[in-house]
């Protein structure tokens, strides 16, 4: 992208799961444990894949009824739930990992001066422990979980949630995702929004969509952002 295209903001959201951190092998593996301990059939970790981007609950849904929307049995999703919860909170950062540039990119961004936000769908309580555990965490001024206001994404209540926290206007953020979730809650917000090629779109090409670009890495945005002043 020219330099005189670029787009001038203060912030900058990522979303966690599939943009910063490849979360699927312990998903994958949480959710086959849940599944052992109900004497079902595991997943493989590809199809898992395909199911993340959600939500916690949404995941066991479909992980229980191999289907996008569908809902299980209220006994069988009950059971379910907490047999996932306990699993993924003892396996949140076993195998998951940050994707390539991840670093190089945060680092670029933060000696730029961006105010930095993590923003997600993922549950507080596996958030954290996972940013800290990958050492990501001292990069975020800011990190927004899926309970910690009464809407997540696609909603576009947590963009501008971090605005109002950093006290900008939303055309002066921009939201890193890699989903039509993401998209839809930039839109919502009036944000710019990028996305990344490498992470849980569900099937969805996000070439498609309408957003400020699709990047392979996260070490390439500073070729599509340039400080506000």
């Amino acid at each position: 992208m020219p330099t005189d295209n670029k787009i001038a903001v203060r912030m900058v959201m990522i979303d966690l799961d599939g943009t910063l951190i490849n979360t699927a092998p312990d998903l994958a593996d949480s959710v086959n444990i849940m599944l052992e301990r109900m004497e079902r059939d595991p997943w493989p970790l590809d199809k898992v894949a395909t199911w993340i981007g959600n939500g916690v609950s949404r995941l066991v849904k479909r992980a229980l009824t191999d289907s996008m929307q569908d809902e299980p049995p209220a006994a069988d999703y009950e059971q379910g739930y907490a047999l996932f919860l306990k699993a993924y909170g003892e396996n949140v950062s076993a195998r998951s990992h940050p994707y390539a540039g991840v670093v190089d990119g945060l680092d670029q961004l933060k000696t730029a001066g961006y105010r930095l936000a993590c923003v997600t769908n993922k549950a507080e309580a596996f958030t954290l422990p996972l940013l800290a555990d990958l050492k990501l965490d001292g990069y975020f001024e800011l990190v927004v979980s899926g309970d910690s206001l009464p809407r997540k994404k696609p909603d576009p209540l947590p963009l501008t949630h971090a605005c109002e926290f950093f006290g900008i206007t939303p055309d002066h953020g921009i939201l890193i995702g890699d989903s039509a979730n993401d998209v839809k809650a930039a839109h919502a917000a009036d944000m710019p929004v990028i996305c990344v090629d490498y992470g849980y779109n569900q099937g969805v090409d996000l070439t498609t969509l309408e957003t400020q670009g699709v990047i392979d890495s996260l070490a390439v945005l500073d070729q599509y952002i340039t400080p506000y002043n």
